[in-house]
């Protein structure tokens, strides 16, 4: 049987040593890549091995790691292809070698069924498939589906955050009350969300990819916050100035967009930052450095959080 293109998305993998993990990633994006996955190089495709959703307690990073670019659906192959090998020449590097797959849209739904559970976060936020009931009704429960947008609370970074959230309510059942947050790169608005129900009076969602976008609105509904949560792209948080600034991105966004988000923390306002490694901790502090006052950095299976407060 003949199967229409559009059923399928392009994913483009590159093995590579750790080292090379973000300019490879730069390479991806600049291509057209939706997203960008790494994997255990040594390893096979099953979704245990990824390290952007990891099984938790499994947060890994390797020495010798694959990078699997995903491509919207109906991409031609050749036009891809071609893409790739422009992005390289752009970037003044040396085309990797690179393999070519398809990959089912029904797989998705599938593994993050299979693969996400209830999850908590600090003493009483919890973070719940919509298809399962929660473990403690009387908790602060977060009802997540993510779609096809980041953010399940199973990896490091998004995790860390949200345990930086839970951690507000061990003294103050409503730590964030009144309290105005932007999350940036929301993906699927879990950190946004939670904040709302720890209080919050406001928070901006931001995103560039309209999926997570699509998915922040539809979870947002889902745990009855829409009216208190402004959803669009960075443009919407300009001029915005807020309590409390979640930036879990990565590295080269976060350096790059150290005006924007200065601007938008108040003073005495808390920033948090993730979506980065380890030795990113340094650069991304002194590139802060002049707004902000850092404290310990916490890190989780080579993920960092970095936590700061705006002069």
């Amino acid at each position: 049987m003949n199967e229409s293109a559009q059923e399928f998305w392009l994913e483009a993998r590159v093995e590579a040593p750790d080292t090379d993990v973000a300019e490879l990633e730069d390479w991806f994006f600049a291509a057209g890549a939706l997203s960008v996955t790494v994997k255990d190089a040594v390893g096979d495709d099953e979704l245990e091995h990824a390290v952007l959703e990891p099984l938790p307690g499994e947060v890994r990073l390797w020495k010798s790691v694959s990078l699997v670019g995903l491509f919207d659906k109906g991409s031609g192959e050749q036009v891809t292809v071609e893409a790739l090998k422009q992005s390289a020449l752009d970037a003044g590097m040396v085309c990797p070698e690179f393999q070519i797959g398809r990959l089912r849209d029904q797989v998705w739904e599938r593994t993050w069924m299979e693969s996400f559970k209830p999850m908590r976060f600090g003493h009483q936020l919890w973070i719940c498939p919509t298809a399962m009931e929660p473990p403690d009704a009387s908790a602060i429960n977060i009802r997540l589906d993510p779609g096809m947008a980041f953010g399940t609370g199973t990896h490091a970074t998004t995790a860390q955050c949200l345990e930086w959230l839970g951690e507000q309510t061990v003294n103050d059942l409503q730590p964030l009350k009144d309290k105005l947050v932007i999350d940036y790169g929301c993906g699927s608005g879990v950190l946004g969300i939670a904040a709302l129900l720890l209080g919050a009076k406001h928070v901006w969602a931001v995103d560039i990819d309209e999926q997570a976008l699509l998915a922040t609105r539809e979870n947002a509904v889902t745990n009855n916050v829409q009216e208190r949560l402004s959803i669009g792209q960075p443009e919407l948080i300009h001029g915005v100035v807020a309590d409390i600034v979640l930036a879990n991105i990565l590295f080269k966004p976060l350096m790059d967009l150290v005006d924007t988000i200065s601007a938008g923390t108040a003073s005495g306002g808390s920033l948090i930052l993730s979506g980065i490694l380890e030795n990113q901790i340094e650069p991304l502090s002194m590139r802060y450095t002049d707004a902000f006052d850092f404290t310990a950095a916490r890190a989780s299976g080579g993920w960092a959080l970095m936590s700061a407060t705006r002069r």
